[in-house]
């Protein structure tokens, strides 16, 4: 009887002790970026890449990781497929994992990749959609830890929009036991089960952005308006005004709080050119931590657990 499939649509589809696995075997993987020492653990392994969205970094990221780590990759943006035209994403799903032996999916609505892995063959990996994005908490998790140690008991405030982001935040404090301070807009608020959260044990929600940020050991934020929301914009850049990431926020935080920020970031509207350019700032390790952890994860979702 075969093993059962493991995908990572959210960031719970993970526990505690697969997540430490994970974010040592980054460490691994990235010191042999580093140096140069070729590692072709996923050799003749195929990644098909499906974007419904537009991006950078997680296009970026999959593609060269599945080529440093020995496999090749392969572009799908639906408009040039069939899925464009119509083709049921659930028959989508049973040729495509036929072919390959892992899928990325960059899309709108969670329930568009949760159909497609209930049909699919080999992992499917969540690499954005309207209410998660797991990569890229993976990512910044890696990133605090290699700066700062561990993330448990420690705080990290939200300012902004309780978008895909802050969803996944949510989701990652209850499996690796911190706490969130969210402050957004009124009208913004976050909504626990669209969160898929357990409980609200590990977060608070606060009017004021500065208290939110007040002692916080990690301060981030995201764009005001994420991608399938442009329609709203006008009316959010009035409402978000007070709710910009500035030096005053970052002084409330701790001495030694770190700033992120997933990208792409607008100066001058969620966050003060002055943090995310300051000695606070890690977006650029942050950014570049994608490959890596997103490597580790592949390996994890082929292989299993290596200790190489």
């Amino acid at each position: 009887m075969l093993n059962p499939v493991k995908h990572f649509l959210q960031f719970k589809d993970l526990t505690r002790a697969e997540l430490d696995h994970l974010f040592l075997r980054t460490r691994v993987i990235k010191e042999r970026f580093k140096r140069y020492q070729p590692y072709h653990s996923l050799a003749d392994r195929t990644l098909a890449m499906i974007f419904e969205k537009s991006s950078t970094r997680t296009r970026l990221s999959f593609e060269a990781g599945m080529h440093q780590m020995g496999g090749s990759a392969i572009y799908l943006n639906t408009r040039d497929t069939q899925l464009g035209r119509g083709e049921p994403v659930e028959d989508a799903a049973e040729v495509i994992s036929r072919m390959v032996d892992v899928v990325m999916i960059r899309t709108f609505e969670q329930e568009i990749i949760e159909r497609f892995a209930a049909h699919s063959r080999v992992p499917v990996i969540n690499g954005l959609t309207n209410e998660y994005h797991p990569c890229q908490i993976l990512a910044d998790i890696y990133t605090f830890t290699e700066q700062r140690g561990p993330i448990q008991g420690k705080t990290v405030a939200w300012v902004g929009d309780s978008n895909n982001m802050c969803n996944t935040w949510l989701q990652a404090a209850e499996v690796l036991d911190f706490n969130v301070h969210v402050s957004t807009p009124p009208g913004y608020e976050v909504e626990p089960e669209r969160a898929g959260l357990f409980s609200t044990a590990h977060y608070e929600e606060f009017r004021d952005p500065m208290d939110a940020c007040r002692g916080a050991d990690l301060v981030t934020t995201d764009v005001w308006t994420s991608m399938g929301f442009e329609a709203e914009n006008a009316e959010r850049m009035t409402a978000f005004a007070d709710w910009q990431v500035d030096t005053d926020m970052m002084v409330a935080a701790a001495q030694d709080a770190l700033f992120m920020h997933c990208l792409p970031a607008h100066r001058g509207e969620e966050v003060a050119a002055d943090v995310i350019d300051g000695p606070h700032s890690v977006v650029w390790e942050e950014a570049e931590n994608r490959l890596h952890v997103q490597k580790a994860l592949l390996e994890y979702l082929l292989l299993g657990r290596v200790e190489a």
